[in-house]
């Protein structure tokens, strides 16, 4: 996979910026942003980069938690947010759906951060115990699409489980009262159910999927916002750097913002990657292969093209 680094990607997006022949639509004078409890877009909020790059041009910054993606993604839609992180999951469902959404940056997969796990005195002990066991998992998300490759490696079907989609404050409770016996989620969820159970790790998205995250925006806010959205990509490759080369500080800042334990949040930054770069055609083949999954499994109302939810630019 091509990859700028987080430098590079800073420089390309401005430089694009001064080039760039924007849509002359009227401005929206704040920009919402929606977030989750982790990764790159806490750290951009802790830093007020995204404030500090889109200020000349009189625009403020409002930020919105979601617990989940699929949730985010709905407000993306509607417009009740303008750009937002999610995993590779809940943009898929969106498409499906026909929301007006668009993909504009990658990041990195979850990998080590996400995963399916038992508690420590369950009798489950591998991926192939989970047949004909109740499992959460918030559908259309991340986990979800972990967990069925997951099932897929070690010779199961998803029909093999009986998935119990919960969001992830639910499916903590589900697990903490063994009303589910496993539970596929990310960090900080992961961090902190490992924290709390020291859980038996059945699978981590890092060895059943190669997957980006991915930066979105609501599609007609980036037709008519061109360059807020390159400003706004390139703070977060700033933020990006900061994060990366100041590895000992960002649990902290992280859980200043999120107020997730300072514990859950060191194990969960200790495993995270920092970056964004271009979606190239590489990363919309293993996004279509994921939608193409989720479609055979009958989980799609129809099948979706990624290609054509991929935002590209206005050039001169």
């Amino acid at each position: 996979m091509t990859i700028l680094t987080r430098r590079s990607f800073g420089i390309s997006a401005l430089a694009l910026a001064a080039m760039t022949t924007l849509v002359n639509a009227e401005e929206v004078k704040v920009l919402k942003v929606g977030y989750q409890k982790t990764n790159l877009p806490v750290i951009a909020k802790k830093l007020g980069v995204i404030e500090k790059a889109l200020e000349a041009k009189g625009i403020s910054v409002e930020w919105v938690e979601f617990p989940a993606g699929p949730p985010l993604v709905e407000a993306l839609n509607v417009g009740a947010v303008h750009v937002g992180w999610t995993g590779d999951a809940p943009p898929i469902f969106g498409q499906a759906a026909g929301s007006a959404i668009v993909y504009v940056a990658a990041l990195p997969p979850s990998g080590d951060g996400e995963a399916v796990f038992a508690k420590a005195d369950s009798e489950i002990k591998a991926i192939a115990d989970l047949k004909g066991k109740k499992v959460a998992v918030a559908k259309g998300t991340s986990a979800h699409n972990s967990l069925i490759a997951a099932l897929e490696k070690n010779g199961l079907k998803f029909s093999d489980i009986e998935p119990v989609y919960l969001g992830p404050a639910d499916a903590a409770a589900a697990f903490a009262s063994d009303e589910v016996e496993a539970w596929a989620v990310w960090d900080p969820f992961f961090a902190i159910a490992e924290a709390k159970y020291k859980p038996t790790i059945l699978s981590r998205s890092s060895e059943v999927l190669n997957v980006n995250t991915y930066f979105l925006a609501n599609s007609d806010y980036a037709a008519g916002n061109a360059e807020v959205i390159i400003l706004t990509i390139a703070a977060l490759s700033e933020a990006a750097a900061w994060a990366d080369a100041n590895r000992d500080q960002v649990a902290a800042a992280v859980a200043e913002v999120t107020k997730v334990p300072l514990e859950a949040n060191e194990l969960a930054v200790s495993r995270a990657k920092f970056a964004i770069f271009p979606i190239t055609d590489e990363i919309i083949a293993g996004q279509q292969a994921t939608a193409d999954r989720f479609f055979e499994l009958g989980l799609l109302p129809r099948a979706v093209r990624i290609a054509d939810a991929v935002w590209k630019a206005p050039t001169n």
